[in-house]
């Protein structure tokens, strides 16, 4: 039977979670024989690799196993455009649970939008560990802010068809961290197609340590460089500022709260003040490098 759908898994250093990750892949209830699965592995150091290939073993799903040399995202993401035999990728990273119904129900709505090049799911509230999960966790809450005018979106728990992919010129292989997705969704949008939330949920294993989340929100700001660089207008830097993005999360605060009843919900502004910090952090740092400094928009 033709593959439709092809799971893009992109892993480096995940052993944590990463076993949990592909469970939730292998129990999908999308009939198996029309998908496939391809796992690029970032020159892992732990035991993210062999945990991978243990908890294939089992599986009635077709696989194939590349490693991207350590060249970044963009080469890793492209190398699983270049090698899927489903008409639509279904990006799954080593920290993602899904829900058996995910694959099913993105495939559902891509179909019944030919216009939409991309579609992102929706965070659900998962089990946490810790104070900094629980807030990132509250964080997701809400989703309105994504909903308006989407010109860019992330891989991490989106559904992209390869037709989109392919005629936007695939991933920029120059990004060697992060927002390669936003950089490439961006190009399918000014290409013609439209980018969409579903209303479909899944499950994302949160930073537990406030070293953890400064690392990730500092990782994101110098990737944005290089997209500012890029294309100018897409990053809004007035938004990244950490007053402004505590003020955004006092609001979220008291939706949060009204929503769950956590005391801890109030502190959100704290929280957003810090990953702010983290991301500019990042994005000067980026700028001092020269990361960015030679790509035309």
């Amino acid at each position: 039977m033709k593959i439709e759908v092809t799971i893009g898994l992109c892993v480096k250093n995940s052993e944590a979670t990463v076993k949990e990750t592909v469970e939730s892949v292998i129990r999908q209830d999308f009939p198996h024989e029309k998908m496939e699965i391809i796992v690029v592995d970032g020159k892992s150091k732990d035991k993210t690799l062999s945990i991978v290939r243990n908890s294939l073993l089992a599986s009635d799903i077709q696989v194939k196993i590349y490693n991207d040399q350590g060249k970044g995202l963009g080469v890793a993401r492209q190398i699983v455009v270049d090698n899927a035999s489903g008409k639509y990728i279904v990006w799954v990273d080593g920290d993602v649970v899904l829900p058996k119904n995910y694959l099913r129900k993105q495939v559902e709505f891509i179909n019944r939008n030919p216009n939409i090049g991309a579609a992102q799911g929706k965070w659900e509230i998962s089990e946490t560990k810790g104070l900094v999960a629980a807030l990132e966790n509250l964080s997701q809450l809400e989703h309105e802010y994504e909903d308006k005018n989407l010109s860019a979106i992330g891989t991490i728990r989106s559904i992209y068809r390869v037709k989109a992919v392919k005629q936007a010129g695939g991933f920029d292989e120059c990004i060697k961290g992060a927002s390669e997705d936003r950089d490439l969704s961006y190009r399918i949008w000014k290409a013609g197609w439209l980018l969409a939330t579903s209303d479909v949920e899944l499950y994302h294993r949160f930073r537990e340590t406030w070293r953890d989340l400064w690392k990730e929100y500092s990782w994101w700001g110098y990737g944005e460089h290089y997209l500012d660089h890029k294309h100018l207008g897409l990053v809004n830097l007035w938004q990244t500022i950490p007053i402004v993005r505590a003020v955004g999360g006092l609001r979220r605060a008291f939706s949060a709260y009204k929503l769950t009843h956590r005391k801890i919900s109030f502190l959100l502004p704290f929280q957003h003040f810090f990953k702010a910090s983290a991301w500019w952090f990042g994005f000067l740092k980026s700028h001092v490098n020269g990361y960015g400094h030679k790509t035309k928009g």
